[in-house]
């Protein structure tokens, strides 16, 4: 038999009319504010623990905690800026010193350098040869023959002296003989430093005395015209030994040590 729905009578919304109509109804609240009006007081409470916050005094208490970490931070930072001062100071105190001391090492250095010259200087003079009478020069030859030499030669040379000339020592040496020498008149001999013997012959005076060591350029007598002479006059030889006969050429002798003859 056939069923008719009752005149009337409705069913029930279906599951998804239910759904369509409560999604409806919460756009309707939000958009008339309802839902607005209720979330109002979640934010009103945040502001108000906010607000609370503030009248605790929570800000005070993190302000000064700031301010005392800076304070230290700037604290290490002078800290560490006088420490950086320091060294350097330190540093150009030892630099200085450094430098003081090395200037004082080169200035006695200098000294040391100076003396050593003046003391070398000093005994290149005290060695260096010379003529026998300043401004001096030959005038009878080595060797030179003729009867006034009982050889029959010249055994040395003849220098240019006027009476009363200083006659000094070539170079420096030790008196061997100081005196009458025969034919040579008031003579002197000399040993030099190098081993080799000069003589000076026909003095007037002498004025050295056998052991005395005499420097180069030093007095040994007066230029005068004693024993075989023909007037006044200075005979010089070098020789090998301190005895007559033992001559070598005496001007070679003293070029070699530096004399201009």
């Amino acid at each position: 038999m056939a069923f008719t729905r009752a005149t009337g009578k409705h069913r029930a919304p279906s599951r998804l009319t239910r759904r369509s109509a409560n999604l409806a109804g919460v756009a309707t609240l939000a958009t008339t504010g309802v839902i607005g009006t209720l979330a109002a007081p979640a934010v009103a409470a945040e502001t108000g623990v906010s607000a609370a916050a503030e009248e605790t005094g929570l800000n005070q208490l993190v302000a000064p905690v700031t301010s005392l970490a800076d304070e230290i931070a700037a604290q290490a930072a002078a800290q560490k800026k006088a420490a950086e001062e320091a060294e350097a100071k330190a540093k150009a105190r030892a630099k200085a010193a450094a430098e003081a001391k090395r200037k004082a090492e080169q200035r006695a250095k200098e000294a040391r350098e100076a003396k050593e010259r003046a003391a070398r200087e000093a005994e290149r003079k005290r060695l260096a040869y010379r003529l026998p009478v300043a401004g001096t020069f030959v005038t009878t030859g080595y060797k030179a023959g003729g009867a006034l030499w009982s050889s029959g030669s010249h055994s040395g040379v003849d220098f240019r002296a006027p009476a009363g000339s200083t006659v000094v020592a070539v170079g420096a040496g030790t008196v061997v003989e100081a005196g009458w020498g025969g034919a040579y008149g008031n003579n002197v001999v000399l040993r030099m430093n190098d081993g080799t013997y000069t003589q000076y012959g026909h003095l007037s005076a002498i004025t050295v005395s056998v052991g005395q060591s005499v420097a180069a350029g030093g007095q040994i007598g007066i230029s005068g015209s004693t024993g075989n002479s023909t007037g006044p006059h200075l005979h010089f030889e070098a020789r090998t030994t301190p005895d007559y006969g033992s001559d070598i050429d005496p001007v070679a002798y003293l070029r070699s040590h530096g004399v201009n003859v």
